[in-house]
């Protein structure tokens, strides 16, 4: 704010204090006092900091010029006493280095990743197995790392990302690479932690539930389970691919309440492999021809050209790990 103008002089009165701009000060300078204030005084102070007793008062002179030059200790015949000016700055200097102190822990817990927030998103599926096993494994490695964790699909997800809302982002794409539509090449680093397959769940007794694997269009005229009613942008986009579209009978978005729906008899549908450690025992995984579905990739997306949290990269190795974990002791369906 511009001082105003005297009306009498045509010259800027001075500044008010709640004007005035904060001193610049030395972290130097208010670590000398602080010890000069708990010995009371220069001599031990000196002593206990290493340096010689006029250094010491060169600080503590610094330190008044740039406060007004208002003495902050009385010099006594035994020893230094603050005067109204130093007790007054005591109780600032104290929490102002409390606070330095405090930001040099976080700084160096983030460092070391043991400390800081790692925020992170994945879409459903995962965190059906790979996810949890993944957390388990981070934090029993970095206990002080807090995790974050929300929910969502692939284009929600990236779209978090970008905008500086996640750290990093467990997303998947049906056949492959993430398209240039998702800004997958250009926005953001994509780290491969997988290729899943693909099944269809029938229920018991269905004429394909002894099949060794299936062909899309085996499946043209079943009723169908699904989280969305159009078939673009989920698993049964692939079947617009074989020549049909297939006929949603039930839209049901939570893997376990489909899994119900089918062992009901009321459709069939597609379980990636990430889901399938869960699969009820009344109903049949049976694997989709890699031809007619290409393994779904699951990537774990980082903001390309911004600095990632030092914990990302436990984290990923977390991941990778709680997959090699879930392959090797899964039963494979079929």
């Amino acid at each position: 704010m511009r001082a105003m103008p005297n009306s009498h002089t045509g010259r800027a009165a001075p500044a008010t204090p709640a004007q005035a701009s904060p001193p610049d000060l030395s972290t130097v300078w208010l670590r000398v006092f602080l010890d000069v204030s708990r010995h009371g005084s220069f001599t031990v102070a000196a002593r206990d900091l290493g340096w010689t007793q006029s250094a010491v008062s060169r600080q503590i002179s610094s330190l008044e010029a740039a406060l007004g030059g208002d003495p902050l200790f009385d010099r006594l015949p035994r020893g230094v006493r603050p005067t109204a000016h130093g007790r007054t700055l005591l109780p600032h200097a104290e929490a102002t280095m409390a606070r330095l102190h405090a930001m040099q822990r976080e700084l160096t817990a983030l460092r070391d990743v043991t400390g800081g927030t790692l925020r992170f998103g994945a879409f459903a599926t995962a965190d059906a197995a790979l996810v949890p096993r993944a957390i388990a494994a981070f934090r029993a490695r970095h206990p002080g790392v807090t995790l974050t964790r929300e929910e969502g699909l692939t284009p929600r997800l990236l779209a978090r990302l970008g905008d500086g809302e996640l750290d990093l982002a467990i997303v998947s794409s049906t056949g492959g690479a993430l398209s240039a539509d998702s800004g997958g090449t250009d926005a953001y680093e994509l780290h491969h932690l997988l290729d899943e397959a693909l099944y269809v769940a029938v229920p018991a007794g269905h004429p394909l539930a002894d099949h060794a694997s299936v062909r899309l269009h085996q499946l043209a005229d079943e009723d169908w389970i699904s989280g969305s009613a159009q078939a673009e942008g989920t698993l049964l986009e692939e079947a617009h691919r074989h020549g049909f579209r297939p006929r949603v009978a039930h839209v049901v978005a939570e893997w376990t309440a489909k899994q119900g729906y089918v062992a009901a008899g009321l459709g069939v549908t597609l379980v990636p492999a990430l889901a399938a450690e869960s699969v009820r025992p009344d109903i049949t995984l049976v694997p989709v021809h890699d031809e007619d579905a290409p393994p779904r990739a699951v990537y774990a997306a980082t903001a390309r050209g911004r600095a990632a949290p030092p914990a990302v990269q436990p984290f990923l190795a977390a991941l990778r790990a709680a997959d090699r974990s879930r392959r090797s002791s899964r039963i494979m369906p079929g």
